[in-house]
């Protein structure tokens, strides 16, 4: 294999993945991109690994090396990521949406239209009619010509922010891979995938034949109701709860998911624990807010603010962690010197490129009418949660992290009165909206885990840096057209639109002062982080992680819990009775249950796609 044909399969997949995830989305078949690992990537990885034996036993010198074959799974998660549930699949909505439901009623064209610039969005209703009713093609020249200028307009901003996000994993790859060694627990799957030994272990086949085995049952279930299911489904025992004021705990599912609990399995055990535990206590925080009658101050006790103080906290911990490493970058970048050999790029090629990408970010701003601190204070807070969820993938491995509704949208309308911010601010801060609605299907950990991957396997660095830009603008561009397709043959979505421009109907028409109870849990979120950072380092056995503390809030968790509570207690009782020894021997089984729901899962998607059908999904 020559040394960049990794690159050029890995393109090539990324066109077949995003005809797949588009067409899925229309088809309401799935969406892969809502847990930290894709199942979809982890498919084609297996279907590639699977062909890369068989030619490897016929003409080896054809076969894929270990490197190669992670590099293509690092594309493919990057690819994912951009083209996912939470960024494209949500800002073509709301390029479309915005006029499309625009209606004498809500007034919204007149209210904000003329802060939209025409480079943004498409304006005529007929061809977004035929978007959103289907039976039409995207192929007709109007409809390419009118797509072509905003897909490139937002296609260079997410480019923008892949950079941006390559450059600062980058700087601090070091700090986090080799100087804390943290886990990276979501990568352990790609990596076991690309050894041999893998595919020969049976404790790995046996947990293969029993998730998958489940999703076969469940699929066909789906198909057929006669057949008869095996779990997969949500319990909620919130209606058990029916006296106040217990009854505020809220929707509270109980459901075990065998590949939630084998990518728990992999989480360090005091964080796995702080997961659980701080989701029961975000619960009686709940039920205590009812008890002492808080009704003046709707939103109390503000959680998803206390969600996004706390991951700022993770960040201002991890900056302060690496304050030392990071000056010793910034003298590199001063003075020029060439960072520790095995780098994909030197510091100072990853501030200055880092750096000419941000620029470019507020020049777009800019452009759309945005004030220069407006912007500049949104990507700062973008980017540090950025990195926040990060650190957190690194270390804690979860399995999801939304933070739905609480990134720097949310924090600067509720901090700042909203009379501080010009109309052209609230209308670009609200399509915006597309990248910061959730954070699970996030690009930059995906990076990251590549280098440690990179780091693991012997992969060229580089190349791999390379890779990732090249997944980056591949990845919208083809999923741009992958869902532009699907929506003029089937009928595209707008619903997405509704909440960002209710929203900022609601901000122009209704202006409201600084939110002091919720900017104060916001305070409160990044105090208790800091403080249970504060308590570990004093007591080696305080048991609260505040990774635990800040992922335990989010609207996905309320899934995996249960998985997340089962898997901490049988790890717990192996290493307990067994040994680190007999832990290490269940590993492939572990392993073996989320390869098999994902892989049988992902045929069920797949199958939905190709046959135009609703399908069983075992996500949720």
């Amino acid at each position: 294999m020559t040394r960049y044909t990794a690159i050029l399969i890995g393109s090539i997949l990324i066109f077949l993945n995003s005809f797949w995830m588009m067409h899925a989305s229309i088809w309401n078949a799935g969406y892969p991109t809502t847990v930290s690992l894709f199942y979809n990537v982890i498919f084609i990885i297996f279907v590639v690994t699977l062909l890369n034996l068989a030619i490897r036993r016929l003409r080896a010198n054809l076969a894929l090396d270990r490197g190669e074959l992670l590099l293509i799974y690092v594309m493919l998660s990057v690819a994912s990521a951009v083209g996912g549930l939470d960024m494209l699949q949500i800002l073509i909505p709301l390029i479309s949406g915005v006029f499309l439901l625009a209606t004498p009623e809500n007034e919204w064209s007149s209210l904000f239209g003329k802060y939209i610039k025409d480079w943004m969005v498409v304006r005529d209703r007929e061809i977004l009619l035929l978007y959103s009713q289907g039976e039409s093609s995207f192929y007709l020249r109007r409809h390419l010509l009118a797509w072509m200028k905003p897909i490139a307009a937002w296609g260079s901003l997410v480019v923008a922010l892949i950079i941006v996000m390559a450059c600062i994993s980058v700087i601090l790859r070091r700090r986090w891979t080799e100087q804390e060694k943290l886990s990276y627990p979501i990568i352990q799957l790609p990596l076991e995938m690309s050894h041999m030994d893998f595919w020969r272990n049976r404790l790995m086949w046996l947990g293969f034949t029993l998730a998958g085995g489940m999703d076969v049952i469940n699929g066909l279930h789906f198909l057929y109701p006669s057949v008869p299911g095996i779990g997969g489904k949500l319990y909620d025992i919130a209606p058990f709860f029916t006296e106040k004021p217990w009854n505020a705990i809220g929707w509270t599912p109980v459901a075990l998911f065998p590949y939630a609990v084998g990518m728990a399995f992999f989480i360090p055990l005091d964080l796995s624990f702080s997961c659980w535990f701080f989701y029961i206590f975000w619960k009686i925080e709940r039920i205590a807010a009812a008890s002492m009658g808080f009704r003046n101050l709707p939103g109390f006790p503000y959680l998803d603010q206390q969600a996004s103080g706390a991951y700022l906290g993770l960040f201002a911990v991890a900056m302060w962690g690496s304050r030392r490493y990071l000056g010793e970058v910034m003298r590199k970048v001063i003075r020029g010197e060439v960072g520790k050999q095995g780098e994909s790029v030197s510091y100072r090629i990853a501030f200055v490129l880092g750096g000419a990408a941000f620029i470019y970010i507020l020049f777009f701003c800019l452009r759309a009418g945005m004030s220069l601190w407006v912007a500049v204070a949104f990507f700062v807070l973008y980017f540090a949660l950025s990195t926040a969820i990060t650190r957190m993938r690194a270390e804690l491995g979860s399995p999801v992290h939304d933070l739905h509704f609480s990134g720097p949208d949310m924090i600067l309308t509720t901090a700042l009165p909203t009379r501080s911010f010009s109309p052209y601010d609230l209308t670009t801060i609200s399509f915006f909206h597309f990248f910061n609605r959730a954070y699970r299907g996030h690009p930059m950990p995906h990076q990251l885990e590549g280098f440690k991957l990179a780091e693991r396997s012997g992969m060229n660095v580089r190349r791999l840096f390379a890779a990732i830009i090249i997944a980056g603008i591949l990845g919208f561009f083809a999923s741009a057209w992958g869902y532009l397709d699907a929506a003029y043959r089937y009928g595209g979505k707008t619903g997405y639109a509704w909440r960002a421009f209710s929203r900022l109907e609601s901000w122009l028409t209704a202006p409201r002062p600084t939110d002091i109870p919720a900017t104060s849990a916001i305070v409160v979120g990044f105090g208790s982080t800091l403080l249970l950072y504060w308590m570990r380092m004093r007591f080696f056995w305080f048991p609260f992680h505040p990774a635990g503390f800040a992922v335990s809030n989010s609207w996905s968790i309320n899934l995996f819990w249960f998985s997340i509570f089962v898997s901490w207690l049988v790890k717990y009782l192996i290493l307990k009775h067994g040994g680190i020894k007999t832990h290490r021997k269940l590993i492939p089984f572990f392993l073996g249950l989320i390869l098999g729901e994902f892989v049988v899962g992902g045929f069920w998607t797949l199958r939905g796609v190709l046959f135009k059908t609703p399908t069983y999904k075992f996500l949720f």
